[in-house]
């Protein structure tokens, strides 16, 4: 990253939720220099990013934003890290460390978007996931749409969008990715009350 090794390896394995904490206080740097508001502030996220996404869901996130797109997130973090037959789940292991050793699933289950979902508010939020995605199978992002659905304790909504021919990196057709961002910013600008 753009602040070098040291705060890159700050970020990973036993201190991944640094990366949680640092994104709150960004949310919330914003709020209190009277750039915005919690009402008037969104958050994207994608694969990882989605990861960062769907844990901040979980750290009382209406005190920072009102609305939170996550594409393709990895958000099911036990399951897959376990499941050595996906791709990419041995490699993963570097960054996020391996379930197998009871002190990285402790740490990593502490932080999981799915596992830590609890009845509690939650913003507005868009989850994608594409049917083709090789590195984040669609089940994740649904699941997590379910388990939002069953215990939040308001009336905000939470949608899944599953493009069926699309895979990690949405859909490669030039007029169908613009499609796509305009849903997402239609989503985001809706919930913002931006209506032109």
């Amino acid at each position: 990253g753009d602040l070098g090794r040291y705060h890159y390896e700050n970020g990973k394995l036993l201190k991944k939720k640094n990366t949680f904490n640092d994104f709150l206080d960004c949310c919330q740097y914003l709020i209190d220099n009277n750039y915005t508001n919690a009402s008037k502030q969104a958050v994207y996220g994608a694969s990882a990013g989605g990861l960062l996404i769907g844990s901040v869901l979980n750290m009382g996130s209406t005190n920072y934003f009102n609305v939170a797109v996550a594409r393709v997130p990895f958000v099911d973090i036990i399951s897959t890290l376990l499941d050595e037959t996906l791709p990419l789940t041995c490699t993963e292991w570097e960054e996020w460390g391996d379930p197998k050793d009871k002190t990285f699933y402790d740490y990593i289950k502490s932080y999981s978007p799915y596992d830590n979902v609890k009845a509690q508010n939650y913003p507005n939020v868009l989850i994608k996931a594409g049917l083709n995605d090789p590195r984040v199978s669609y089940w994740e992002p649904a699941k997590l749409c379910a388990k939002l659905r069953e215990l939040k304790t308001d009336d905000n909504t939470i949608l899944l969008k599953t493009e069926m021919g699309s895979g990690h990196f949405g859909s490669s057709k030039r007029y169908k990715r613009i499609k796509d961002a305009s849903y997402e910013y239609g989503f985001i600008l809706n919930f913002l009350g931006i209506k032109e």
